[in-house]
């Protein structure tokens, strides 16, 4: 469980320290949170469908997922403020660590026709996002139980002020970027 926090600990730290030439080791970025996100519009109508997501990220995580409610009303898409549209799991430390063990060398090779993640998707500030389009690539996931293919978002955040920074921690740390 914690061999990802170890490895970062005697690997990637001294590593990103040598390539970068950070002068203090508070300079080194490292991963504050990873947080995963799955927004479903049709909840408004069925409100079960919130209850095999939760479920679906309670198991993916091993956390229990916060509600999201619509902060404004939008009258095209039938929403009302206050309704239930999503879900989110935010994880920290040793959690966080284990479940990108488990994303990038069990899940993500799962993917049909895998060739890598795609290495544009930081924001500038040394935050990576990416989409996957089922949850079925997640070992946890049994594929009878589960009532629709429902994909998700899921964002690392680091403390890295450089995209540059934030690809190197991440490409340390085992991410499958494409070449």
């Amino acid at each position: 469980m914690a061999r990802l926090k170890d490895t970062y600990v005697n690997e990637v730290a001294p590593a990103l320290m040598k390539k970068f030439q950070y002068k203090s080791v508070m300079q080194i970025p490292k991963l504050e949170k990873v947080v995963i996100n799955v927004g479903c519009g049709e909840a408004r109508d069925n409100p079960k469908v919130m209850d095999a997501i939760v479920s679906d990220l309670m198991q993916i995580t091993g956390q229990k997922p916060v509600l999201c409610k619509a902060k404004k009303s939008v009258a095209n898409f039938k929403l009302r403020e206050g309704m239930t549209i999503g879900a989110k799991v935010t994880l920290r430390g040793d959690r966080m660590y284990e479940f990108i063990d488990r994303f990038f060398n069990m899940a993500l090779p799962r993917v049909r026709d895998f060739r890598g993640i795609n290495p544009d998707s930081f924001d500038g500030r040394g935050n990576y996002c990416m989409g996957v389009k089922e949850q079925l690539i997640f070992p946890e996931i049994d594929y009878d139980k589960i009532d629709k293919v429902r994909g998700m978002d899921i964002c690392f955040v680091t403390t890295a002020t450089k995209d540059e920074e934030a690809r190197e921690l991440l490409a340390l740390m085992g991410a499958p970027f494409a070449r």
